[in-house]
């Protein structure tokens, strides 16, 4: 039985119209949130020399800090394991040369207190620039 018999069946269709309002909507949005960079710079020629200029190398001060707490400044022992020994120590090793950089290479043992005397007697022998040596954790 065929009670739809008058009626013609109708396509399914797609309406399209909401789809692109909602593309549009988007393309709105990324045009507006879009940040346009404008490089602005002057163009100049810089002068050339024909000579290599030679480049500075920071003296490096090499400063080892051992399990037992044992300092040791460019591979001499100090004598005492107070601030005051190892400020003159690392002044001494800096001589006179031009912001050296201190490389404090503490074994994993060393104590905390140890480390912190030797970066106090950086700062008291006027040494700022201080580096920690690592070594990669092997698998």
């Amino acid at each position: 039985m065929n009670f739809q018999r008058g009626r013609a069946r109708e396509e399914p269709e797609i309406n399209l119209i909401p789809m692109i309002d909602v593309l549009l909507v988007i393309l709105i949005f990324l045009m507006i949130t879009t940040t346009y960079s404008k490089f602005s710079g002057l163009e100049i020629n810089l002068p050339t020399a024909d000579v290599q200029a030679q480049k500075e190398q920071p003296s490096e001060i090499n400063v080892v800090v051992t399990a037992s707490g044992e300092v040791l400044v460019s591979k001499v022992p100090v004598t005492g394991r107070n601030v005051d020994a190892i400020a003159l120590a690392l002044k001494r090793a800096a001589g006179e040369g031009k912001e050296p950089v201190v490389i404090i290479n503490a074994d994993a043992k060393a104590t905390h207190q140890s480390v912190i005397d030797v970066m106090q007697a950086a700062q008291q022998s006027g040494l700022s620039h201080i580096s920690f040596a690592t070594q990669q954790a092997q698998h």
